[in-house]
C-alpha cells in the first residue's frame, strides 16, 4: 500500500493557505489559495511518511453488490469550495477525496459517471429535483438529512484534535493532566462545549476565529488548542505553522458533539444505488483504494 503512495508521490503541504475549517461551515481560500493548494497536492513530489488513515468499515461486514442497469449514467453532484474533500484541480476540473472516491466507486462498479459543479447551497435541492443522483459533498449527516434522503455509511468525518506547541513537551491531554492548563478553542463551537463538559478543570481561553486561536498557540499564550482537526491538519503543514507545533493525542469523534460524519447522499427511492455505492466503499477500502485517495489529499492526517 506504501509502494503504490511513493510512486504517485505526495507532498508534505508547506504552502497552504490556513484555512478556517470548521464542520459545519465551508472554507472559501482566496484564489491564490486555490492555486497554492492544487500545486502542492496534485504536483508535490516528497513522500508522506506515518500518516493516520481511518477505516470507518467493518472487516466483518459482507456487504452484496446489487444490480444497476449497465447503461445507466450516475451524476454526481459537487461543490468546488471544500479542500481537500473538492475543489478545483490545476486543470480547472473538481478533484479533492470525495470526488475521486466518487470516480473510484464508479470504476469499481463498472458505470459510467458524470460530475457536476453546483455552489453549495444548491446542491440538496438538485438532487430532490432529479438534477443529479448522488450529491457527494462536505454536507454533514444529521437526523434532519436522513428524514429527506438516503446516506451511504460515512466515508470520511471531521475529528477533534489537541494541538501543541513542538517545544512545550505538554504531557498527554487527559482529564488530569489538562486541568490548570490554558487551553484555547474557538466560541461558539462544538470544541468550545466538550471541553467545558469533559475538562471543568481547564482554562478555557475562547477566541473569535480559528486563525486567532493558532496565533496564540504559535506564539505560547496557551498551552493547547482544541479544534477542527481538519483545520489544524493543513496549519500544521502549512507555512504559517513554521514547523512550530503539532498534533498532541489521538482523534475525538463523539457523535453528539461533533457529527456522524460524511457520506454520499442520494433520493430515498433510489435504495439499490445508495447500497451499491455502500458496496463499492468498502471494496475500494479492503483493496487499498482508499488508502491511496487518502494519502494522496491528506499528506497531514486529521486522524
Amino acid at each position: 500500500m506504501r509502494s503504490s503512495v511513493q510512486e504517485n508521490g505526495v507532498l508534505m503541504v508547506q504552502n497552504i493557505v490556513t484555512l478556517v475549517a470548521c464542520f459545519r461551515h465551508k472554507i472559501k481560500p482566496s484564489r491564490l489559495g486555490w492555486s497554492a493548494l492544487s500545486l502542492f497536492l496534485l504536483l508535490g513530489t516528497a513522500q508522506a511518511q506515518g500518516v493516520a488513515i481511518p477505516n470507518f468499515w467493518d472487516p466483518r461486514a459482507q456487504l452484496e453488490r446489487p444490480e444497476l442497469p449497465a447503461t445507466r449514467t450516475i451524476r454526481f453532484l459537487v461543490d468546488d469550495d471544500f479542500p481537500p474533500l473538492h475543489f478545483p484541480g490545476l486543470d480547472g476540473n473538481p478533484t479533492g477525496l470525495s470526488v475521486e472516491l466518487a470516480r473510484a466507486a464508479c470504476e469499481r462498479l463498472t458505470l459510467t459517471c458524470t460530475v457536476q459543479v453546483r455552489r453549495f447551497d444548491t446542491l440538496l435541492d438538485a438532487l430532490s429535483e432529479r438534477q443529479g443522483d448522488v450529491v457527494a459533498a462536505a454536507i454533514p449527516v444529521t437526523a434532519d438529512l436522513r428524514q429527506r434522503f438516503a446516506v451511504t455509511s460515512p466515508y470520511f468525518k471531521i475529528p477533534a484534535r489537541f494541538a501543541v506547541r513542538r517545544d512545550r513537551n505538554q504531557p498527554s491531554p487527559d482529564a488530569k493532566a489538562l486541568s490548570g492548563k490554558n487551553i484555547g478553542v474557538v466560541q461558539g463551537t462544538a470544541h468550545e462545549a466538550f471541553v467545558k463538559a469533559f475538562v471543568p478543570g481547564a482554562a478555557l481561553k475562547p477566541y473569535p476565529e480559528l486563525v486567532a486561536a493558532q496565533t496564540a498557540l504559535k506564539a505560547g499564550e496557551i498551552d493547547y488548542l482544541f479544534a477542527d482537526g481538519l483545520g489544524l491538519a493543513l496549519w500544521i503543514g502549512g507555512e504559517e505553522a513554521g514547523g512550530c507545533c503539532d498534533f498532541s493525542g489521538g482523534p475525538y469523534l463523539e457523535s453528539r458533539f461533533f457529527g456522524e460524519g460524511i457520506g454520499f447522499i442520494t433520493r430515498t427511492d433510489d435504495e439499490a444505488l445508495r447500497r451499491a455505492l455502500d458496496f463499492a466503499l468498502q471494496q475500494l477500502w479492503k483493496e487499498g483504494k482508499y488508502a491511496e485517495l487518502y494519502l494522496r489529499f491528506f499528506p497531514v492526517s486529521p486522524f
